[in-house]
């Protein structure tokens, strides 16, 4: 436990698989030492014996926060402690780092940005693919495709065993479509820095094993102001095809980029968190064509060699939560795109549930 007197002291909160990794981040990085793991059950000594032990263990968040009296606190619990949890850090004068969504609401997330801002403190919400360089190379290509974009994106899991039991937790509070959806919510509106203006979205509850008022399978549709369009799927269980469960393809009047993962999208990976951030290749396709409508370019592949793993990406997160507090980044724009795609992503279930369209 190296840690120098500058460092910010961290108590950690919830011990699964996004937890531990920014435990090993907040381990590894200089600028930040772990004062307390906090999780309810026997997580937490799982964790203290990875990072090499002598971290104090709490099963309550509440007198966590009293003992350690920390700087920051990092939020990786199930969504529906993470408004009372991340409104409570902040009253204790914490910055925060929280995994999305913010909260289990709409009106939730709000209230921790709220708190945020009321507080003076930082609240870094874990966009992942925001760190991720193939994602923002992906971003950027697709703006040089036009307007209106079509976006196409899916993520679909064939989980079972520890995966399956993490995604049946998940759905006690929230459906696959928000939990997964923010995030190419979040990328959508990226490529087209539009409102979105519309969605429509459907779902299918294909298992007795989550509560009956959810399902494991959606997509969603989204409109945009500039008349791009975009879609997303998800679903969640045994059950689920490996047949084209990997898709991240955008089509403007300029063409089209996609991300191709030979690795990642070959069978029996739709469940490793691993792959779902494995990128490897974008094939670029241009549209332009010559006086004998013959394409005038071949397509080109950008190879992400640099290719960052899952913990890798997790590290470079906390880097940007160090330098945010260090250097007093404004995050006014990362907290209000984090309220707006839960705002979306909630809109969907709404429809799902109605079965009607739902304006924005």
């Amino acid at each position: 436990m190296s840690a120098s007197t500058n460092s910010l002291r961290v108590l950690v909160v919830g011990c699964g698989n996004m937890g531990s990794s920014h435990a090993i981040a907040y381990q590894s990085l200089d600028g930040f030492e772990i004062c307390g793991i906090v999780s309810t059950g026997n997580s937490k000594a799982v964790l203290n014996e990875r990072l090499g032990g002598g971290y104090a263990l709490f099963d309550d968040y509440t007198t966590a926060l009293a003992e350690t009296k920390p700087d920051a606190v990092c939020i990786s619990t199930y969504p529906d402690t993470h408004e009372a949890f991340a409104i409570q850090a902040f009253e204790k004068g914490c910055h925060v780092f929280i995994e999305k969504p913010v909260a289990d609401t709409v009106d939730g997330a709000k209230r921790v940005v709220a708190a945020a801002e009321k507080a003076g403190k930082k609240l870094v919400v874990g966009y992942i693919l925001r760190h991720h360089p193939s994602w923002e190379k992906f971003v950027e290509v697709a703006r040089e495709m036009g307007k209106p974009l079509v976006m196409r994106m899916n993520l679909n899991q064939q989980s079972h065993g520890t995966m399956w039991t993490v995604h049946r937790n998940l759905m006690k509070s929230l459906s696959p479509i928000v939990d997964c959806g923010v995030h190419y919510i979040d990328v959508m509106c990226q490529m087209t820095r539009s409102k979105p203006v519309q969605v429509n979205a459907i779902g299918a509850r294909l298992t007795n094993d989550i509560p009956a008022d959810n399902y494991n399978y959606g997509q969603l549709q989204i409109r945009f102001e500039d008349g791009s369009v975009g879609w997303y799927e998800a679903g969640w269980g045994p059950m689920m095809s490996e047949t084209a469960f990997f898709v991240k393809d955008v089509i403007g009047p300029n063409g089209c980029v996609s991300i191709v993962a030979k690795n990642a999208g070959a069978a029996g990976k739709s469940d490793n968190v691993d792959s779902h951030t494995k990128t490897e290749s974008l094939r670029v396709h241009r549209a332009n064509l010559d006086a004998n409508d013959q394409f005038v370019e071949a397509d080109t592949w950008i190879d992400m060699q640099d290719e960052p793993d899952h913990q890798e990406l997790c590290n470079r997160e906390q880097r940007y939560f160090l330098r945010a507090i260090q250097e007093n980044i404004d995050l006014t724009d990362h907290m209000q795109d984090a309220v707006n795609s839960l705002q979306i992503a909630f809109a969907c279930d709404e429809s799902v549930r109605t079965g009607q369209p739902v304006l924005l």
